[in-house]
């Protein structure tokens, strides 16, 4: 197991990537088409079939109220005073996604999770529980044997490795009774939904697009909308929405964000993080970071510019003697490292940046997850 020491590392590591420019991407990693979207279904069902790991009956009355109610539909009826003892028996939801564009007869993966106290799903089977919408409206009807992986032996069979056993999948065990009604085929637009909210990238996925395809094809309705003429044949619109996404855009660079995980130590920055000057004293630990400029002059009658160059002296002490002096650009991966490079904890580091932050000298938004 790492370290949150290594785990400092590995993320201060990771940022030299960072300095890389920003790579095209394809229109489909960016946006989603309005319209084409999954639509999440679930229902309530039994299974049967355990081995003796079912539900028990004493502190789940609703497994035994659905069993009843089951008998009583196929004309078995049971005394009010019976009490079933019910050891093979279990009380799940089923949920899946219904994909866009699904049509009556697909098949879905479906996963069964127990919702009472059973132990195990494994060996259970499914039986027949209908698959309702957000609206009510029954969309598809799942059925068949619950699969429970990683139990096994492990090498020589002297131990036995179990896997969350209460929850299990069954492989095409549900199937689309109904379709969903979808406006993609209406009209002559289609509208981009980008996945971030960002001015400069919906400008410049416009003008991918009018590039292409000629100008007015498509206009921003906001920072995340942009609508799109498109064919009023449905075989001419689907080879041209395949065109679409498959155009290269290269989106705006993101806003200075710094996320971190407080339990695990691990940093993540993007490239437009900056640090302005700032001193911070936290328990036996001092660091200091402040900028200068060095200016650099062509020589006489040479045609050159006057360079100016942003200099960072990143110091940290600890106990009152020096550790380190880190010389460069004022970025905040500097400090990471030269944290991490005497042990600092993540909570050491957390309260760092919690401190430059409300300071005004980390120029990020700071997530802590």
């Amino acid at each position: 197991m790492k370290t949150p020491s290594k785990l400092l590392a590995a993320a201060a590591a990771a940022l030299c990537l960072l300095a890389q420019p920003v790579q095209a991407e394809r229109l489909k990693d960016l946006a989603s088409v309005a319209g084409v979207r999954q639509n999440q279904l679930m229902g309530y069902g039994l299974v049967i079939g355990l081995d003796g790991t079912g539900d028990q009956t004493t502190q789940t009355p609703f497994t035994v109220q659905t069993v009843m109610s089951m008998l009583q539909q196929m004309g078995i009826t049971l005394p009010a005073a019976n009490t079933l003892q019910l050891k093979n028996v279990a009380a799940v939801m089923v949920t899946t996604s219904l994909p866009a564009f699904a049509q009556p007869g697909q098949l879905m993966d479906v996963t069964v999770s127990s919702m009472g106290n059973a132990k195990s799903l494994r060996g259970g089977t499914l039986l027949m529980t209908p698959l309702k919408g957000a609206d009510g409206q029954v969309y598809g009807m799942a059925q068949g044997n619950v699969l429970v992986g990683g139990v096994g032996a492990q090498s020589g069979g002297t131990s036995v490795v179990v896997n969350h056993l209460s929850v299990g999948r069954i492989s095409g065990g549900a199937t689309v009774e109904r379709a969903v009604a979808n406006s993609l085929g209406e009209g002559n637009q289609i509208k981009l939904e980008l996945n971030t909210t960002d001015f400069s990238t919906a400008s410049r996925v416009v003008e991918a697009i009018n590039d292409k395809f000629g100008a007015g094809i498509a206009y921003a309705l906001d920072g995340r909308v942009i609508r799109v003429q498109a064919p009023s044949s449905s075989d001419q619109r689907v080879s041209f929405i395949g065109t679409l996404e498959n155009l290269q855009v290269n989106p705006a660079q993101m806003a200075a964000k710094v996320i971190m995980n407080a339990r695990t130590g691990s940093v993540v920055m993007n490239q437009a993080v900056a640090l302005e000057t700032c001193a911070i004293s936290h328990g036996n630990l001092t660091v200091s970071v402040s900028t200068d400029a060095q200016v650099s002059q062509p020589g006489p009658l040479s045609g050159g510019q006057t360079v100016v160059t942003q200099n960072a002296n990143i110091d940290i002490k600890k106990d009152g003697g020096k550790v380190m002096l880190v010389k460069g650009g004022a970025q905040l991966a500097d400090v990471v490292k030269a944290l991490n490079a005497i042990g600092a904890t993540p909570q050491d580091l957390l309260a760092i940046l919690q401190a430059m932050k409300a300071a005004g000298s980390l120029r990020a938004e700071l997530e802590i997850i």
